[in-house]
């Protein structure tokens, strides 16, 4: 897969497209399309595929780092009976009566401490919360960390997953993290057409040297993380800024979209739930009897509990395992009976909810724990090589001496109409779900057009009119471009 020019030798570019040979069907004349596009795609969204693919594979390994460097606050020696969820939070209170409880994880094993989660925080992000962990056999609070996600990121993951995701530029910088995924599984797709289009011959990476060593090098990796790669592009755009807009519209008018359990407190007894003066998280019955309850509907660990919003809600508990098996049942608990008012189970989601699910905890490195995070190095890995080894057939391309030609222009007249018309729509419709990628797409087009303008401009004053079926200009030739 290419993120740099291709040829079939080593030698430099052919000034003019060639005429498809006879006999060799639809895929002759798309070749060169889809090269020039290969060509420009990789050049020009390599760079921020590069750090997407740099920070993603130091996310994918922070959440071992995140184990070593937090194991204190993380894990507890392990006791003989673990204290009422209540005294362990009134611990964490006592330590940090600040803001406000926004929810409490429960230690879900044997030497995990729990989690007490504040929010409105001084000096604390307004989106994350001061995460305290508490010895859930002593109740002795070993700790506070800045948290954020959920997931549970702590300071390292959390700067590493920002910085992938918007490169510390606030819902802006998001931007550059969906034109990489736009573009990758474009990318993707496109080398593996070109490298199974080319002759096995000319696969093969062992005896040769050059610029048809990476090449092979480059082709051969592709191949086996194009798939891999392609999916964390779908993935990766199903909660982007606009492409994650449309995909979200698209499971509304589905009924696919993601179930939530109401939270609205249920009967005449609803008031009785008021929230305690000074942020607490004990309304009503209070915590413990709220975990029972959602014990008896098979809620087992790890789980989450959120305090009621307000006077007319209750508390929802929530399985939180997104490791596989994925336990993400739910249910609301009325704050004065103690009875559970609704309930959700992952079982019950509809089908393209569960995929997003899954899609997305394996794009983040959760669904299989560490060999799902150990793949996810090996791709990004794999990208970073890739895009290097494109550069650098660039390079070789110009003889090792600058950066090689363009691919010629002109390639899509060589497409029959009957393919290209319909690939044209398709591109549009394309597009218009994906907007960056639509965009992005309109600007390189643009940007070409108008060079190639330039360039007939500049050959025509310097040669002399040229019948439009007239041969190729020698400007052309000079520049290694066809005529448009």
């Amino acid at each position: 897969m290419s993120l740099a020019p291709t040829t079939e030798t080593d030698g430099s570019p052919q000034p003019v497209t060639p005429a498809p040979a006879p006999g060799r069907g639809g895929w002759a004349p798309l070749r060169p399309l889809i090269l020039r596009l290969h060509f420009y795609a990789g050049v020009l969204v390599a760079p921020f595929l590069l750090v997407a693919a740099t920070t993603g594979f130091l996310y994918a390994a922070s959440f071992q780092a995140e184990k070593i460097i937090y194991s204190h606050e993380m894990t507890v020696p392990v006791g003989d009976t673990k204290l009422p969820i209540s005294e362990q939070v009134a611990a964490a209170r006592k330590a940090h009566p600040e803001g406000t409880v926004a929810a409490v994880r429960p230690s879900p094993e044997d030497d995990a401490s729990t989690r007490v989660m504040l929010s409105g925080v001084d000096g604390i992000d307004g989106t994350h919360t001061l995460a305290v962990f508490v010895d859930p056999y002593t109740a002795q609070v070993r700790g506070a960390l800045e948290q954020y996600g959920s997931t549970g990121a702590l300071p390292l993951r959390t700067w590493i997953d920002e910085f992938h995701a918007n490169l510390k530029l606030g819902d802006d910088g998001r931007l550059y993290s969906e034109l990489a995924a736009s573009w990758l599984w474009v990318i993707a797709g496109g080398g593996l057409v070109l490298w199974f289009g080319r002759r096995r011959t000319q696969r093969k990476v062992r005896g040769t040297s050059g610029r048809r060593r990476t090449l092979g090098l480059h082709g051969s990796v592709g191949v086996w993380a194009a798939l891999g790669l392609i999916f964390l592009s779908a993935t990766g755009l199903t909660w982007s800024t606009y492409a994650g807009a449309n995909i979200g519209e698209l499971r509304t008018e589905l009924r696919q979209e993601t179930p939530a359990v109401s939270a609205a407190a249920g009967g005449e007894h609803s008031a009785h739930g008021s929230a305690p003066a000074g942020g607490g998280a004990e309304h009503g019955v209070g915590l413990d009897k709220v975990l029972a309850a959602a014990r008896a509907q098979g809620l087992g660990d790890p789980v989450e509990i959120v305090p009621p919003a307000d006077d007319a809600s209750g508390y929802v508990v929530s399985q939180v395992q997104r490791s596989w098996p994925t336990k993400q049942d739910s249910v609301a608990v009325d704050p004065a009976t103690g009875e559970v008012t609704d309930t959700v189970r992952f079982a019950d989601f509809p089908v393209l909810a569960k995929l997003t699910r899954w899609g997305i905890d394996a794009h983040t490195g959760v669904l299989f724990g560490l060999a799902n995070q150990l793949v996810l190095m090996a791709l990004a890995l794999g990208l970073i090589l890739l895009i290097l080894w494109g550069y650098r057939m660039w390079w070789q391309r110009g003889r090792a001496s600058a950066f090689g030609r363009p691919i010629p222009r002109g390639a899509w007249q060589q497409v029959p109409a009957h393919v290209l018309v319909p690939l044209m729509a398709g591109t549009a419709v394309l597009g218009y779900f994906v907007p960056l990628l639509g965009l992005s797409l309109a600007a390189f087009v643009a940007v070409d057009v108008l060079l190639g303008e330039i360039a007939y401009r500049r050959g025509k004053r310097t040669y002399g009119p040229t019948r439009p079926d007239g041969p190729a200009r020698p400007a052309d030739s000079a520049d290694g471009e066809s005529v448009k």
